[in-house]
């Protein structure tokens, strides 16, 4: 399989009750890079990945492959393999059936139909199932399944929208391991569409973070999450802590709650965190307050505190107390860890 690079230039897709759903989109995806299209519900990542399938043609703008316009082909002429949320399998074929279907299609030789379908079910780990029927398959074979039957004509590009939506939470963790091995063992270009923030951070090389039919950023998980363009990428990736600054100290500023270490030549209106960024000390801190509640989730604990601020802040730690509700708590944060944004 060959990978593509893909191009969109100034793309707009509205809908006839007149919405939005992609307003001017240009985005390159390299060839051989695995790319996520992560945001909240409407905000244009289906409709993206429609237009790169050629599913849907966009109003204005182009789309190309390679740098070769294929704007105005549809998906059979696009050399395109596409899984489906809900997997869109043929429940009248067996496994090998589903899979080699687009070969029967395209009138591939039966031998090679088969040593095709034999060299898939081996790649995703479904030896001796061909002659199952869907019904008797589980929701993770079947989504395997899926994936095969689009690998199956060795398509130039993979695309995946919610791919593993429809999985119990433990399956879809498993599956999210051996999906994100398999992508980079094929080397294709492969975008996928998600609103499952930690999926996007495992298996994306970058990840394209929309807003009403825009880019908000589009970065490596470890840049988006670390360096957030504005306060609406911040806030959607990850949980946030947020101080309103009312003024200097001495050694930083004061906030609602307390104070904060802060060396910036400028004064901002507001100052962020991240939940495992705050600490607890024995020490004073940069802030007290009483902790409202105690959330256990294995490697760390959620503490929910109150600093007399309109919210109570989130803090991840590692320390296993049990900790009383009601006990005041100190908590600091390393300079470096407080950070501002753009609106």
């Amino acid at each position: 399989m060959s990978a593509t690079s893909i191009r969109l230039e100034s793309c707009r897709k509205a809908f006839t009750d007149g919405t939005v759903a992609v307003d001017d989109l240009s985005l390159e995806i390299q060839a051989g890079e695995t790319l996520a299209i992560l945001g909240p519900s409407g905000c244009g990542k289906t409709t993206t990945l429609r237009l790169i399938a050629g599913l849907e043609r966009p109003d204005a703008g182009q789309v190309l492959f390679a740098g070769r316009d294929v704007t105005a082909l549809p998906i059979e002429r696009r050399d395109v393999g596409m899984v489906f949320q809900n997997y869109a399998l043929f429940p009248n074929l067996d496994v090998a059936g589903n899979i080699v279907y687009g070969l029967k299609v395209r009138k591939v030789a039966r031998a090679e139909r088969e040593r095709r379908c034999a060299e898939l079910l081996e790649l995703v780990g479904l030896q001796g199932h061909g002659q199952r029927a869907i019904h008797e398959l589980s929701g993770g074979q079947r989504q395997r399944v899926a994936l095969a039957r689009a690998l199956a004509p060795q398509p130039r590009v993979l695309l995946l929208d919610e791919p593993l939506a429809a999985l119990d939470a433990q399956l879809r963790e498993r599956l999210r391991a051996e999906l994100g091995q398999l992508l980079r063992e094929l080397a294709m270009t492969a975008v996928f569409v998600t609103h499952d923030q930690g999926e996007a951070m495992a298996l994306g090389d970058r990840i394209l973070v929309m807003e009403r039919g825009r880019i908000a950023q589009l970065a490596t998980p470890r840049a988006l999450y670390q360096q957030p363009a504005n306060c609406f990428v911040a806030s959607f990736v990850g949980t946030l802590n947020t101080f309103v600054v009312l003024g200097r100290t001495a050694n930083g500023v004061q906030v609602n709650g307390g104070s904060l270490p802060w060396t910036g030549s400028e004064l901002p209106s507001t100052l962020y965190c991240r939940p495992e960024h705050l600490r607890i000390t024995c020490e004073p801190g940069h802030m007290r307050g009483r902790l409202l509640g105690q959330f256990f989730q294995g490697a760390q604990s959620r503490l929910l505190v109150d600093v007399g601020s309109d919210q109570p802040l989130t803090v991840d730690s590692a320390d296993d107390r049990l900790l009383a509700p009601g006990e005041l708590i100190n908590l600091a944060v390393e300079p470096q860890r407080v950070f501002s944004l753009h609106v």
